[in-house]
């Protein structure tokens, strides 16, 4: 259990500051998400003990060194003790212990910076001192990097009272479910082009890969909603010479099963309208399951069949070796191997947060959502609160994970496409290039979104950004 300073202005440890947004938060207070709520069910604060501040080594060093140099000249310690200087009626200078930490004035990346690195170096001290700076500066509703840092902020307070797990556990419990959630994802789905830019490429490959097939056998590890089958049933249904017999199993958790309301059936329910209305013969098959749990028999393979397998955004949510010794990463892609599948598709976020440790994590993290937040922010107003339960509801939750959880309770744990490429050659997969015509496809796409979106090909690959940040990359392997 981490222990923190008393972070209470009364005690005069900390500068008395105002913000101007109403959404603007303490670790007092509350969280982002809580205030956001109306509610929360985590205490960020303790009070001091001198147990706890000495298992830090260098905070007697750290306290020495504030009190030479940040404190006011009222300030009379007659004892060396971390007690007495918390017990102590003090006011710190703000521009002194931002100096002593190498932060300008207003600049709110460095604090969030600034805020992971003494978290990552156990600096109690500074740690209090920047989480209370980061409550007076961040806001749900305020510019991209305001409302990352609410959220980030979030994480690090999880982290540090050991209820990371707990946290995202809740986060997920209290997303609304139906159609109140369905809108939220809806509104994501339609502002930004990721999703339609792994449905479309993936779709794309797969399209070109079963040309002049008659039964198609469509494997996907992450059916969600099952929304990014629909066009491509009513394009085969299309089909010069007749539309083939498609098989869909569809894989997905029970934990899924608020977001649509109910179980699998309602996806296998949902397709088979749609295929009928288009008159395609259609099948499906459930698979209430967590990727990490499926086996071959799940599948049920038939022979004579050709088989595509989708991963849309689910592999980085598997374990790998660095998480558990069955390596389930791995094993399931030498298990699609083992069926040989026509085309595999894969669809990841392009970040870099598996194996690394808390600091560089947290700093990939700043990076990837900055880009992420500032794409939402040229969608919407700062004000409108479908984006702010949008942001909440369906990209808080992983921020909070990727800061707060380790080991088995992280299960955010994305990898750069290089190592997603050495993965799938070690289980014996050649690349399949994307054509052009998939990337006509997606160039036409993100016309209808802002200027700063860019699209890349190198090698069959496509790498969706924002700015110089790359974001997403769809590749296609056999």
């Amino acid at each position: 259990m981490y222990c923190t300073l008393e972070s209470s202005s009364a005690n005069g440890i900390y500068p008395a500051q105002s913000s101007t947004s109403s959404h603007s938060i303490s670790p007092l207070s509350g969280s982002p998400l809580s205030q956001h709520d109306g509610h929360s069910d985590h205490t960020y604060s303790s009070p001091p003990s001198a147990s706890c501040l000495t298992e830090v080594a260098d905070l007697q060093i750290k306290l020495k060194e504030l009190e030479n140099v940040i404190l006011g000249p009222e300030l009379d310690i007659t004892s060396d003790s971390p007690e007495s200087f918390l017990q102590a009626n003090v006011q710190l200078r703000p521009d002194n212990w931002r100096q002593l930490l190498g932060i300008d004035a207003g600049d709110l990346k460095q604090v969030i910076i600034a805020c992971g690195k003494a978290v990552a170096e156990n600096d109690v001290f500074a740690t209090e001192l920047l989480i209370s700076e980061l409550g007076q500066l961040v806001s749900v509703s305020g510019d991209p990097m305001q409302r990352l840092g609410a959220y980030m902020l979030e994480g690090i307070v999880a982290r540090l009272s050991s209820s990371g797990s707990m946290l995202y556990k809740s986060l997920k419990c209290k997303e609304p479910t139906g159609s109140e959630l369905m809108s939220y994802m809806h509104l994501l789905y339609e502002i930004c082009p990721f999703y339609k830019f792994g449905y479309m490429s993936a779709n794309g490959a797969i399209a070109e890969a079963i040309k002049g097939e008659n039964f198609v056998h469509i494997i996907d590890f992450q059916i969600a909603q099952g929304s990014q089958w629909i066009t491509l049933i009513q394009a085969l249904a299309a089909r010069p010479g007749g539309p083939p017999y498609i098989r869909i199993t569809g894989i997905d958790d029970s934990n899924s099963a608020y977001a649509r309301g109910g179980g699998l059936d309602i996806v296998g329910r949902r397709l088979h309208s749609v295929a009928q209305s288009c008159g395609l013969p259609f099948e499906f098959n459930a698979v209430p399951a967590a990727s990490h749990e499926v086996q071959l028999e799940h599948l049920a393979v038939r022979p004579g069949e050709i088989i595509v397998v989708n991963f849309a955004y689910q592999l980085h949510h598997v374990p790998d070796e660095s998480v558990s010794i069955e390596n389930h990463r791995d094993r399931i892609i030498r298990m699609i191997k083992s069926i040989n599948p026509r085309v595999v598709t894969l669809v990841e976020q392009e970040s870099n947060t598996n194996t690394a440790p808390f600091f560089p994590r947290y700093m990939e993290t700043l990076n990837y959502y900055t880009a992420m937040f500032e794409s939402i922010d040229v969608a919407l107003p700062r004000d409108d609160r479908r984006r702010m339960s949008a942001e909440q509801h369906c990209v808080a939750r992983d921020i909070v994970n990727l800061i707060a959880c380790e080991g088995p309770e992280r299960v955010e744990r994305h990898e750069l496409f290089g190592k997603w490429k050495a993965r799938f050659a070690m289980a014996g997969f050649r690349p399949y290039p994307l054509s052009s015509v998939v990337n006509n496809t997606i160039n036409t796409l993100l016309r209808s979104y802002n200027s700063c979106y860019n699209l890349e090909e190198r090698d069959g690959v496509l790498y969706l950004g924002w700015k110089n940040r790359v974001l997403v990359v769809s590749s296609a392997w056999c």
